[in-house]
């Protein structure tokens, strides 16, 4: 490799490195469900293709500062998007590809992009000429879309300039043991979400990836064998389905170095699960933000002597749970999530107010937890989906994490509905593992009986054919609960 400092590089620049120093093999491989390979991309040909784009871009009069927004599914076109309008100095922000249009204007406005890219866009830019590309550093490296749990649109900028760091490759599982290189990198999430978009900073780290064109849980196990997948990040909600797949328990697995799970509090039965299936050491979990408020992590083995618990700061990351007032409460206590980090702020909205710091500079999202006097942090909900029923305090994820162990139940989600008597009374939106031998509504709240207190307990429950989540496997509870009358 060039005796250049990878720190004083632009990550187009970065780019560039790889295409004339790395081997020809493939850097990026695309998959549809079944493991049919769509495409596949070296460094070399990343970079002609987005020369190309920048090329483009700047012919529209784009450069250093400006944003770039795109609506996009995982396919090509979003690799050349992202590199391409690095290259001209300019901050990429992904969209999700599946909104209305309005939904998409408004966060277009929120971005107040300089230039908006349809997949066609890109396809005619990445077959066009290449001009002279200049080496720019954009300030901000890219930002995130947000709805949030209000529905209104924000972006999240990072903080950080487009300036290479070996930092920015570095995974969370090397504070623990060593991690060989190059990875064989699964991306099981569409690209426009965060966890998912940083696997490109691998990519510019030596590593290869494997992007599903869309979350399938055979296709996961298919790929771990067929592809020499090494490593992958998920959220519990995939996880969930790939372990309930029959396949599971015949996968090899021992070519698998580790898996992150992060995004929500991993239920225990399915904690317990992936531990049986992959090992404990091999099972990270982590909790952060896209905001990089800081991130708590502990290993499976390490999760089993606290089990529940997302882990303790690391990198640096200070916890502490505060009161309403802001004040520090004690171990054991639920108080909102306070995180602090030597770096501090590493994120600026558009399109919403920022997260004011703690005078000591400590900030929060609004989650819920409390800490263990080991200091191992549980996360119980987010306070905006928090249920007050009957004057108590009802945390949805609780509720789903004891629902989801229930073999009929294959994805629940728990939100609170208007009721005269409770104020607000539980209600489970059930997902069934099989339509034609589905459970009651008694045998779920019976199943719940056995593992709450009887105020957390559903009221009423709902059964569907499919929960509508996204392909991140998010879903908004503000719309449910206004779909069922609020």
């Amino acid at each position: 490799m060039s005796s250049q400092p990878l720190d004083s590089i632009s990550l187009g620049g970065r780019l560039r490195l790889l295409a004339a120093e790395a081997d020809h093999t493939d850097a990026v491989r695309f998959v549809a469900p079944g493991g049919r390979v769509t495409a596949s991309l070296s460094h070399a040909e990343l970079n002609r293709r987005s020369d190309a784009v920048a090329t483009a871009l700047l012919d529209r009069g784009v450069g250093t500062g400006d944003r770039v927004t795109f609506a996009l599914p995982n396919h090509p076109a979003f690799a050349d998007a992202v590199f391409g309008t690095w290259k001209v100095g300019a901050t990429p922000i992904p969209i999700r590809w599946d909104i209305p249009e309005w939904e998409l204007e408004r966060i277009r406005t929120t971005a107040q992009a300089a230039v908006h890219l349809d997949q066609s866009d890109l396809e005619a830019m990445a077959d066009g000429p290449i001009g002279e590309v200049p080496d720019a550093v954009p300030p901000t490296a890219w930002g995130i879309c947000s709805s949030g749990s209000t529905g209104t649109p924000k972006v999240i900028l990072t903080t950080r300039s487009g300036v290479w760091h070996d930092a920015y490759g570095m995974e969370i599982i090397e504070l623990w043991r060593p991690l060989p290189r190059p990875q064989t990198l699964l991306v099981p999430a569409p690209l426009y979400h965060a966890n998912a978009f940083t696997t490109l900073n691998n990519l510019l780290a030596g590593d290869r990836l494997v992007v599903l064109t869309r979350f399938d849980e055979a296709t996961v196990l298919t790929a771990v064998e067929q592809f020499g997948v090494t490593a992958f990040r998920a959220t519990p909600t995939m996880l969930q389905r790939i372990a309930d797949h029959p396949a599971a328990d015949t996968t090899d697995w021992s070519g698998l170095h580790h898996v992150v799970q992060g995004a929500a509090p991993m239920p225990s039965s399915l904690a317990r699960r992936w531990i049986e299936l992959v090992g404990g050491d091999q099972l990270l979990m982590a909790y952060g933000m896209t905001e990089g408020l800081g991130v708590t992590g502990l290993l499976g083995s390490e999760w089993l002597e606290h089990p529940g618990s997302v882990g303790r700061g690391i990198r640096g990351t200070e916890v502490s749970i505060r009161d309403d007032q802001g004040s520090p409460v004690p171990a054991g206590t639920i108080g909102d999530v306070y995180l602090r980090t030597p770096s501090g702020a590493n994120h600026r909205y558009l399109g919403a107010d920022a997260l004011d710091p703690t005078d000591d500079g400590f900030r929060t999202v609004g989650d819920l937890g409390h800490v263990d006097p080991d200091g191992y942090l549980y996360l119980s909900d987010r306070r905006v989906d928090m249920i007050v029923t009957g004057g108590a305090n009802v945390f949805p994820a609780e509720v789903e994490a004891a629902l989801i162990d229930h073999p009929g139940v294959a994805d629940i989600v728990v939100v609170g509905l208007r009721d005269d008597r409770w104020g607000r009374r539980v209600h489970a939106i059930v997902e069934p593992s099989s339509h034609h031998d589905r459970p009651t509504e008694g045998e779920i709240i019976a199943h719940a009986r056995e593992r709450l207190s009887p105020y957390k307990l559903p009221k009423t429950v709902e059964f569907v054919d499919r929960l509508p989540r996204t392909e991140a496997t998010k879903i908004n509870r503000r719309t449910l609960v206004d779909e069922r009358g609020g």
